[in-house]
């Protein structure tokens, strides 16, 4: 007891600094993703002008292709520019108080976006892996006819049929559950690091910058 009341930062301090590299990490690896979702979105819309307007034989599915990237580059990257400010916020009231007052208020609604985020965690899940995800997209294909006969190729024959399969909607649902899971992490780190400022300013931590916001703020 006497340790906990001498040191009580340390309890605040080194969960945050652990989850904080965690989210570092794991952000960074879906910053990498959502900008290769991004990319193949720009190649799939352009391909579709191309078939469309230069070929006159419009694709049928680069459409739904496109919606399901634009879903997973929102999910994946959302989290990271939620967590360094990146969105779009009206921030006079915090400004205008007081240090503590300021950061009480922060914290209280930093309370309401983890509460909104962890009842909103259920709906995501069952609408991935519910009834909705069951159902399987109108023109997204996997062309398991193009697999080679040897190899590899052959195993994944034998595995999955040789035969072009439609892709389950959960496959694009899940992309918000994915969001939500990494913006409920990010939560939980904005609010141990605003109550270490509101603690002991003279210790708060802010996570590594990041130059690819940066540039695009």
């Amino acid at each position: 007891m006497v340790w906990l009341a001498s040191k009580p930062m340390e309890l605040l301090i080194y969960p945050l600094r652990g989850l904080m590299a965690i989210n570092t990490l794991v952000l960074g690896v879906c910053k990498w993703l959502g900008w290769v979702a991004l990319a193949l979105m720009v190649f799939v819309m352009l391909l579709q002008v191309v078939c469309r307007y230069v070929l006159d034989n419009a694709l049928p599915w680069p459409d739904e292709a496109a919606r399901f990237l634009m879903l997973w580059m929102t999910g994946l990257m959302a989290p990271a520019a939620y967590r360094h400010g990146g969105f779009v916020a009206i921030d006079m009231v915090p400004r205008a108080l007081p240090r503590i007052p300021g950061a009480v208020l922060k914290i209280g609604l930093l309370w309401i976006a983890l509460f909104v985020l962890i009842a909103a965690l259920p709906h995501a899940w069952k609408h991935t892996m519910g009834f909705g995800g069951n159902f399987a997209s109108s023109s997204l294909h996997l062309p398991f006819q193009w697999l080679p006969d040897s190899g590899f190729g052959a195993v994944l024959t034998e595995w999955v049929g040789n035969e072009s399969v439609k892709v389950k909607l959960r496959y694009m649902y899940m992309s918000l559950l994915v969001g939500v899971v990494l913006t409920i992490s990010v939560t939980v780190e904005l609010l141990l690091r605003s109550l270490l400022e509101l603690l002991s300013p003279s210790r708060a931590v802010a996570p590594p910058p990041d130059r690819d916001l940066m540039a695009a703020d």
